[in-house]
């Protein structure tokens, strides 16, 4: 498994790196939006929607996604930090911030379609729009926050398996630990340190280091309602295109919880 995971990420990689900095914006778009219905139809999956409800979803998904980026497309040519979407943007912050912190504590199993339709659309287009939105203020930029992602895992996952004694949500993801979410704080924290100073806009500093660190702790909200809504469709991964690694869903659950908020952590913070 752990060869498989490695092969797919070393095929993956440079192949995202590629087109983060080599493809039109219009490909960009395009990619996006088929990641996107993909990543809708996993949704589909695990809220075991029916053949009509699905192709009804996936269809409305397309629409709605390709609409929305055409919007943005037109809105970033004249400025990259336009701010024609950050309502959406303040809605995802608001899901991710108070919304999925009482699913997972009252534990709610998510029963009614139209409910399960809303929050994937709530969950993926917003994310969509801030990876397009994101590059094309700078690549590098959005490199620069999903390697947040990154690291946060990588360290609370090291951390969690040298020190972790006490179990974050062990009904939901048992692996988790509070010693590998002060691994990934910790990390992040020097990595926020290390932007900051290769930065040449060195103000950010009281910016950039806050805003990492809610990242670290949106993220895993975001990787603990996936690990939620996967345990109660029954399933251990979201997909399978991804050998050793699951579905789309599996590797940005993260993502989805960071990158609307971090683009309107920007939007905000440029805006004065």
């Amino acid at each position: 498994m752990l060869k498989t995971r490695i092969l797919t990420a070393v095929v993956i990689l440079p192949l995202f790196l590629a087109a983060l900095f080599y493809l039109p914006a219009i490909l960009w778009g395009a990619l996006l939006l088929i990641l996107t219905v993909i990543g809708a139809q996993e949704w589909c999956r695990l809220a075991k929607f029916s053949v009509k409800n699905t192709t009804l979803y996936l269809i409305m998904t397309t629409l709605l996604g390709g609409e929305l980026l055409f919007l943005l497309s037109e809105a970033v040519v004249i400025d990259p930090y336009s701010a024609s979407f950050i309502s959406i943007y303040s809605l995802s912050f608001i899901f991710w911030s108070v919304g999925v912190p009482l699913l997972l504590k009252t534990g709610y199993a998510l029963k009614n379609p139209m409910l399960w339709m809303l929050i994937g659309w709530l969950v993926l287009v917003p994310t969509c729009l801030a990876l397009y939105q994101l590059r094309a203020i700078s690549p590098f930029i959005l490199l620069g926050f999903m390697a947040t992602i990154w690291i946060s895992d990588t360290a609370a996952y090291f951390a969690g398996r040298s020190f972790g004694k006490r179990k974050l949500a062990a009904a939901i993801s048992p692996g988790k630990t509070w010693e590998g979410v002060m691994g990934a704080l910790v990390a992040v924290s020097i990595y926020a340190l290390v932007w900051n100073y290769l930065s040449e806009e060195k103000f950010l500093t009281l910016f950039l280091v806050p805003l990492l660190l809610l990242l670290v702790v949106l993220g895993i909200i975001g990787d603990l309602f996936e690990s939620m809504i996967k345990r109660h469709a029954g399933v251990k991964d979201s997909g399978n295109l991804l050998p050793g690694h699951g579905g789309i869903l599996d590797r940005i659950d993260a993502l989805t919880s960071t990158l609307p908020v971090a683009m309107l952590a920007l939007l905000v913070f440029y805006s004065n």
